[in-house]
């Protein structure tokens, strides 16, 4: 028969003087005060390892043996010690009986709490016998010690690479498993590390919280910002060998040299184009599926990718960060401040292919040929439609002063010339562009335009050219 006073919980009367902890026997605040001393008189006989208390050393040599007897009811998975048992059961209760007393945190087990009481009191009590960088958990020395060693204990069972730390490689492992355990809640993208998605929350909501303290540019990653540092210094190792630029990065210069190749190793799986580089085959593919998962958080207008958005934000900002070394005028955009500096140097890297033309603009080049070195098939017989305040208009009064008095609409149908005998720039064509109105031939188009209005100008809001000019 169980004696009655066993029945009813025991007092715990016994408290320690050092951490106020209370215990119910005499036996248990002794083992206990044992935790508080520097005393280590219980050593393991196999790596010499030495513990405060017995239970401890205990414990430690299953470590060595591979003893793990207790095992989980719930997920069969085992472990060396009951107390190890009672907290891996809270993974699945989701119980957390430990509060931290400074920001309420809730936690499994009283060894978490413990940790997690340094990052308030900043105690980092274990210390690199390399380098002595201190370091919050026991478990970050000995994964930080192995950089000295070049120990890597962990091995794929897959691919036989190894790894210093068994995070690592649980994280790896999901590289053949394609597991992606963390989701993002906006556009339901999956990815196989936290950090990874919270990388990838901030392209949503455009926070960049890592900031340059030298030119206050601001980025999504502290790799990003590490990346970025070099720049301030000068240091750019890697140099293009066929026009000597240089990069930060290795990879940088690699998607370079496909400017000068023309390589584009990178299909669209929904069509035929080919990009350069993966952000550009990105983006590409959401024009595609109509994704816009970009938005303005100022007018809410949706962009395909971040740089656009960039872009975009500059027009509310007024912000122009790319500034002129020779006359320090800024700009909104890169690309527009390449196109400016070439009228300082004077240079013309487009070079046509028919002639000994060369301009400072792609575009320039295009008009270029199309004006000049075409044939007349593409240009026969098109019509265009002109209010009298629209396109038309606009154009002449590019030229000309004064509005214009016609307030009909027009339909001014122009061509290549349909004179007979006309033929290509090759052979000597110089006025391939036609007024319909009155025969006359032109070299350019905007010619023709600045005619055509002359002949609207010179007529009443009642006038008979619309008949004339009809098809």
């Amino acid at each position: 028969m169980v004696p009655h006073f066993q029945i009813h919980p025991r007092a715990k009367i016994f408290e320690c003087n050092l951490c106020s902890k209370k215990f119910s026997g005499k036996g248990a605040l002794h083992t206990h005060l044992q935790r508080h001393s520097d005393e280590r008189p219980f050593e393991c006989t196999v790596c010499n390892k030495k513990f405060r208390v017995d239970g401890d050393l205990i414990a430690h040599l299953k470590i060595h043996t591979g003893e793990k007897p207790f095992e989980c009811s719930l997920c069969n998975k085992t472990v060396s010690t009951s107390g190890a048992l009672h907290t891996h059961l809270r993974t699945h209760t989701g119980e957390k009986p430990y509060q931290c007393s400074l920001c309420n945190k809730k936690l499994s087990g009283h060894t978490a709490l413990r940790i997690h009481m340094r990052t308030h009191t900043g105690e980092k009590p274990f210390q690199c016998s390399y380098c002595n960088k201190t370091f919050s958990q026991k478990a970050y020395l000995s994964s930080h010690q192995r950089s000295h060693t070049g120990e890597k204990p962990f091995e794929c069972t897959l691919c036989g690479r190894k790894f210093s730390d068994r995070a690592v490689l649980r994280i790896h492992f999901r590289s053949h498993s394609g597991e992606k355990p963390f989701e993002c809640t906006l556009c339901n993208k999956k990815f196989s590390q936290d950090p990874h998605l919270r990388h990838h929350l901030r392209t949503h909501t455009g926070e960049r919280p890592y900031k340059c303290t030298v030119c206050n540019k601001k980025f999504h990653s502290s790799s990003e910002l590490i990346l970025h540092l070099p720049i301030h210094i000068g240091i750019k190792p890697f140099e293009c060998t066929m026009c000597n630029k240089k990069f930060l990065r290795n990879t940088e210069l690699k998607i370079h040299l496909r400017s000068h190749t023309r390589e584009k190793p990178l299909k669209c799986p929904l069509c035929e184009y080919k990009f350069s580089t993966h952000s550009s085959l990105g983006a590409h593919i959401r024009i595609h599926t109509g994704e816009k998962r970009f938005e303005c958080n100022v007018c809410s207008k949706k962009f395909y990718d971040s740089g656009a958005l960039r872009t975009h934000l500059r027009m509310h900002t007024g912000e122009k960060p790319f500034e002129c070394t020779v006359c320090n005028k800024t700009f909104s955009l890169n690309n527009t401040l390449v196109l400016h500096l070439r009228t300082h140097t004077g240079e013309k890297p487009f070079a046509c292919t028919f002639c000994d033309s060369k301009f400072s603009q792609s575009s320039s080049l295009r008009i270029h040929v199309r004006r000049m070195h075409t044939s007349s098939e593409p240009f026969t017989f098109c019509y265009k439609e002109f209010p009298q305040e629209g396109q038309l208009a606009q154009l002449g009064r590019k030229r000309t002063e004064g509005k214009p008095s016609h307030r009909a609409s027009f339909k001014v149908k122009f061509s290549r010339s349909s004179v007979p005998g006309t033929q290509s720039f090759s052979e000597k064509l110089e006025k391939p562009f036609k007024c319909t109105v009155c025969n006359k031939l032109f070299s350019y188009e905007a010619r023709l335009y600045r005619h055509l209005y002359a002949h609207i100008s010179a007529t009443s809001a009642e006038c008979d050219l619309n008949k004339s000019i009809q098809p």
